[in-house]
Order: structure tokens, then sequence, then C-alpha cells
């Protein structure tokens, strides 16, 4: 296959053909300074689906600071969820558990008896991977989900931060400072003059701090993430996606502000915030404020995957890692959803013609996307295909794609199934995306559904016909073998599109 799309092999002629891809689920536990987590993906691919994830609040990393030692409760609970955690691994036959302890474990004195418990109670086998390690996961994980990602990753754990550069798809300078959620937490409450100058000290030791001048700052973690709900539900923003959310470099001294005069109850009813997460805020704001601005950042940028698919993303082979991610989840997702897999990659191949010398590379991928997904709402009811199209566009589990580029998506697949320009979700899309986008994002899904109607969705009749733009006309060419297409709904499509696009219809031979 083409260009980004180059390694995946091609779909059979038809969904029923295509045979059920083997899976070989694998999963990560982590164990770190505040949580112990199980997650199970549906398998090593260049894009890794979230099959199960469960989380236990164990606090492995408090009264560290006390005796340097994990407290008998925390191991206790940790404990607990681990054993959970080896039946479910059992239950589900997974052949592939990796097991990585992180800065309590890597920090405590008494490491050795948690990890010998672990294994004689579980059958786990701990791994307690180093600060350069746990950094350098971190930021694959960013590059996973964000390929072009180029600034400074900061992933804040409830023990330590740590801080990479990344560009071209690489992991550049590093360190790990010991300075997670719970310590911030704990100096903030010996007191309120003693969180600056611990913060200001830890962040000193960044002596390549001028490489992040400028560009983005690629925040990890759930406190963090935690912050990007909190700044999504005062800002009202429309689409409650935290992966790519992007807050201005002032940002997070706001939330600083925000924080201090909140009540209580109101940050209970912030979504998608756990109450466990709350008294970690503050610091964890004021820790994000002083790094953007000694990194002299010009923006935040939230990330969804962090340390776990970053250990992923190690595994894979070079050409895997280079395939497009957005692409390879639409390619997947038309393959289980459309009548005819191989329909999308014919469609990008049909429009192109009519929009390819007016779109740059980001906007010619999204045009492909949308081609992918032309067809994955066929199985609803007719009058709300639309609906269920722009949701899959809107929340599906895609990455490396931004709010304004889900919205574009939205729009195309809207008007591919038939949706009105006067639906309800045009007014959010709007807010998501710039007009210019969204138009040119309309005509590609009344191209598609020009297509998709024109052609059945057949590969063959697809073949046998043109779209081109030529002197102020939008022309449909067919071969004379598939003349008999033309009719009054094509024609209707035909001048549905050409009106979008300021351009006379007209049939050609």
């Amino acid at each position: 296959m083409r260009g980004l799309f180059r390694n995946l092999p091609m779909a059979a002629a038809a969904a029923e053909d295509v045979p059920e891809p083997v899976r070989r689920p694998v999963g990560i536990i982590d164990i770190g300074s505040n949580s112990v987590r199980l997650v199970v993906y549906q398998d090593l691919g260049r894009v890794p689906v979230t099959m199960f994830n469960e989380k236990v609040m164990a606090g492995l990393g408090r009264g560290l600071a006390k005796n340097g030692e994990l407290s008998a409760p925390a191991m206790d609970s940790a404990a607990e969820a681990l054993a959970r955690f080896a039946s479910l691994v059992e239950a589900m036959g997974l052949v592939q558990v990796r097991v990585v302890a992180t800065a309590a474990v890597r920090e405590a004195a008494n490491a050795a008896v948690f990890i010998a418990r672990v294994r004689a109670q579980t059958g786990l086998s701990i791994e307690t991977i180093s600060g350069a390690a746990e950094a350098r996961g971190a930021a694959l994980g960013v590059i996973s989900g964000i390929p072009d990602a180029d600034g400074v990753v900061g992933d804040l754990g409830g023990g330590s931060l740590e801080l990479v550069r990344v560009a071209g798809g690489e992991t550049h300078e590093q360190i790990s400072l010991p300075i997670g959620a719970l310590r911030l937490e704990s100096v903030r409450k010996a007191g309120a003059q003693a969180l600056g100058p611990f913060i200001s000290e830890a962040l000193a030791q960044v002596g390549w701090a001028q490489a992040g001048q400028g560009r983005p700052f690629y925040m990890v973690g759930g406190s963090w993430r935690a912050l990007a709900h909190l700044h999504m539900h005062l800002e009202d923003h429309p689409l409650p996606i935290v992966h790519q959310y992007e807050m201005s470099a002032g940002a997070p001294a706001v939330l600083v502000r925000s924080l201090e005069t909140l009540a209580p109850d109101v940050l209970r009813a912030v979504p998608r915030i756990a109450g466990s997460r709350l008294p970690a805020l503050p610091g964890a704001a004021a820790l994000l404020a002083a790094t953007v601005k000694r990194l002299g950042s010009s923006s935040v940028i939230a990330s969804g995957f962090g340390l776990r698919e970053g250990l992923l993303f190690d595994q894979l082979a070079p050409d895997v890692r280079m395939q497009d991610p957005l692409l390879v989840a639409a390619h997947a997702e038309s393959v289980r959803q459309g009548r005819f897999p191989e329909h999308g990659d014919m469609l990008f191949d049909w429009t192109s013609p009519v929009f390819a010398h007016q779109e740059g590379p980001a906007e010619r991928r999204l045009r492909h996307a949308a081609c992918l997904l032309s067809d994955i709402a066929w199985r609803a009811h007719p009058d709300f295909r639309a609906e269920r199209a722009v949701d899959a566009a809107l929340h599906g589990s895609w990455v490396a794609i931004t709010a304004a580029e889900r919205a574009a998506l939205a729009q195309a697949l809207h008007f591919c199934f038939g949706g009105p320009g006067s639906a309800p979700i045009i007014d959010r899309l709007a807010r998501l995306a710039p007009a210019e986008l969204l138009a040119r994002a309309r005509a590609w899904g009344l191209a598609l559904r020009l297509g998709q109607r024109l052609t059945g969705g057949t590969a063959r009749a697809l073949s046998g016909s043109r779209l081109e733009r030529q002197y102020g006309s939008l022309v449909l060419r067919l071969d004379a073998a598939h003349a008999g297409l033309a009719g009054e709904t094509v024609m209707r499509r035909l001048k549905t599109l050409a009106a979008a696009m300021e351009l006379e219809p007209r049939f050609g031979g």
C-alpha cells in the first residue's frame, strides 16, 4: 500500500472475506508511587487498543520521605492488588506480561522485601526500572501517540518527574528529578512558603532547559491530565478528550490561582477527575507552571500516552513505528465495520484529482482517514448513520489527531452519511475548527457520498469512473462499460458537491 500506509496488508474484496486476525493480547502491570495498574492491550501493534484497565491507589510512595521505606499498609494494599491482577492475567491467558516498578520501589530501602513478597504471593517478577529508563519510556509513549512531537516531555508520577527532549521521533537530553506528586503534596502541607523553593531547586538541575525554548511542553501523568480536565471544564471546551488537548503557556499559572479559590465541592463536581487526585492538584499545578516558565515553552499539550505505551512502542520493528497511527487505526476500523474495506483507499485516489492541489500533508492524511471511515456506519438505522459516524470521529480512540482535526473528520462523515447542514452538531464543530477547514471537510464528505452512491461501494465500478476539476466545472466521467451508472440520484449528488465547491456540475465520457 502507498505512502505511510505501505506496511499494511491489502484488504480482501469484501468484509466477509477478511480473515479475523489472530489477537495476542499483551499486558503491563505498572507499579507506581501512587497507583498500581494493570492494562491489557489487544495486541502488540502500532496502535495499542486497550481491552482492560484497572488501577488501585496503593500509595506506595506515601511516607517514603519519613524513613526511606515502603509502609506496611501500602505494601499490603499493593500486594492485594497485584494478587488480583495475577489472577486476571491467568484467566485472560496472557502470554506476555511485563511488571515494572518506578520511583517508590526504586528508592525504598525495603524494596527487596516487597519484591520478594510479591513473587511469593503472586508469582509475578517485578522489574525495577531506572529513572533514565522511565524517562525514555514516557517520551516514547508521547512519540507513539504524537509522532511529530518536538519539544520537552514531562512525566509527573507520584515519586518523580522525568523530563526528556524529543524531536524527529527520537529522545535526546533527559533527567529524572525526585519531585513527584506525593512529595509536592507533602511539602505543600508542611508550609505554603516551602513549595516554591522546593520546586525551583529541583528545576535548577535541568541544565539543558534552553532546548525547550519556544517549543511545546508535553505533559504526562494522572495529576497533570487531571489539570487538563479542569482547564477544559473552566473553559467550557466542547470536546473532553485529553489526548492532544492544548493550553497556552500561561494557563498553568491561571490554574494555580483557580485552585486557590475554587471550593472543594466545585472541584469534586468536575467530570473525569477522581476524588483521590484532588489533594495533589495544587502542587501539580505549581510544578507545571514553574516547569513551563523554566523551559520557556510555547504551549502545553496533554498526552494520553505515557510509560506503558512507550514500553510497547519500544518493542516494535522500525518499519512499524513509522506507520501513521491515525491511518492504521482508521484502516482497522474500516475492516471491522465497512462493507468493502478496500474502498477507502480507492476513494482517496478517486477524490485526489479534485482536492490534492489545495491541501498540504496534514489535510491529505485527514482526507485519507475520512475515506477509510466512509462506510463504518452502514449497519445503523438510516436516520442515525450520520450521528453514529460523527460520534466515532469525535470520540474514537484515535491518536495523532488534534481536536480541530477530529472536528473536520466528523464534519466530513456527517455529510458523507447524509447529515443536514442544520444539525445541532454543526455549531459544536464550529467551536473546534476553523471555518475554512470545515468547509473543505464538508466537500470531502459530499464527494464520498457521491462516490458511495455512484458505485454501491464496489471497487470495479469506482475504477471505471473519474472525478475531475476542469475550468470551473466539476466533471464526473464514466467509462463506456459503466455508463449505465449515471442516473437522477447520482446527478443530484454531483450537483450538491459542485455547489459546495462553487463549480458547475458536468457529466463526461
